[in-house]
């Protein structure tokens, strides 16, 4: 069995956090966003190779990191984009690699910007046992959140409907972006391309696959983060941090109030502040701060600020408001 991370994306939703890095890198906790994804993979014997997908404009920042990594199986494979408008949309990226890496296996396929609480392992189990095409499926909670995703509709696990970004959504059962393929499903990869349809999201291929074959979802409860936006970013390192924090050794913090939920990386300093719910890059400096609720990138400087929901980018320079 082989499995497809795909991490093509350009997150211009983080900008300007993600644009000079994948959002897949960005840390949740003491790993990063893919490396959870990469370390359930590497567990499960039966996935022989993981490729990642991306972009000509991040390859070599994977390269660097796969190389710098404790993973053996995943190798990189790249689409020949270097911006957004350049895209093949992910069906047309997954059908491309399929074709680029001569996959000819059971098939996984996991967005990279994913952080979910179930062990890939036990979705393989089930794809495995249905025999069919799989998608994971989690409720949302709120049906203004399901108009964002793919609504799923249910006859005991089996899909009878699918619909993509549904204006009205009767249900909060979304798919998320994790999907299992068998073998002889991929030929419909190229099938479904050479018809015209939309090559932008995975769903419209699994509309489309549903109304031709059964097609099988594998619900779970717990937790889902797409990681796409400042705020559900905050909100996955929330969930993994759990009330606590992680602040590096190498930080300088003096006469500093540290709330909840905050990560403070290598050597960055705040002297005279208070954070919480608050990511903190490495050599950020923030004197005589009030932050909650931010991001605060690497090499940025900070004097005499009190903010909340901030996205402050790399080498910013901010003081008394100015």
């Amino acid at each position: 069995m082989k499995a497809v991370v795909l991490a093509g994306g350009y997150a211009t939703r983080l900008w300007p956090i993600t644009k000079h890095r994948p959002k897949m890198f960005l840390p949740v906790g003491d790993s990063t966003v893919i490396d959870e994804i990469f370390a359930d993979l590497e567990a499960d014997d039966r996935i022989d190779e993981v490729y990642v997908s991306t972009n000509e404009r991040f390859a070599e920042d994977f390269r660097e990191h796969l190389s710098d990594s404790e993973f053996d199986k995943p190798t990189l494979s790249v689409e020949d984009t270097q911006a957004e408008d350049e895209k093949f949309g992910v069906i047309g990226a997954l059908a491309q690699l399929v074709d680029r890496e001569n996959v000819d296996d059971d098939l996984v396929v996991v967005a990279g910007d994913n952080l979910i609480s179930f062990d890939i392992a036990e979705f393989v189990d089930f794809f495995e046992e249905k025999d069919a095409p799989t998608l994971a499926a989690y409720d949302v909670g709120s049906l203004e959140r399901a108009k964002s995703y793919g609504l799923v509709d249910l006859d005991g696990d089996e899909v009878v409907d699918f619909q993509e970004k549904p204006e009205q959504p009767k249900s909060t059962l979304v798919s998320i972006a994790c999907y299992a393929y068998p073998e002889e499903t991929l030929s419909d990869l190229e099938t479904y391309l050479a018809e015209g349809e939309n090559p932008d999201e995975p769903g419209w291929f699994v509309q489309w696959l549903q109304d031709r074959q059964s097609v099988h979802a594998f619900t779970f409860e717990g937790a889902w983060y797409d990681i796409g936006t400042p705020e559900s970013y905050l909100d996955a390192v929330r969930w993994k941090l759990d009330g606590e924090n992680l602040v590096s050794d190498d930080a300088t913090v003096e006469n500093t109030t540290i709330g909840e939920n905050v990560h403070i990386m290598g050597n960055a300093e705040l002297v005279n502040s208070s954070v919480d719910n608050t990511v903190v890059f490495p050599d950020a400096v923030l004197h005589d701060c009030d932050v909650r609720d931010s991001i605060i990138d690497e090499n940025t400087r900070l004097e005499g600020i009190d903010f909340s929901g901030a996205l402050i980018g790399a080498h910013t320079t901010i003081s008394n408001g100015k």
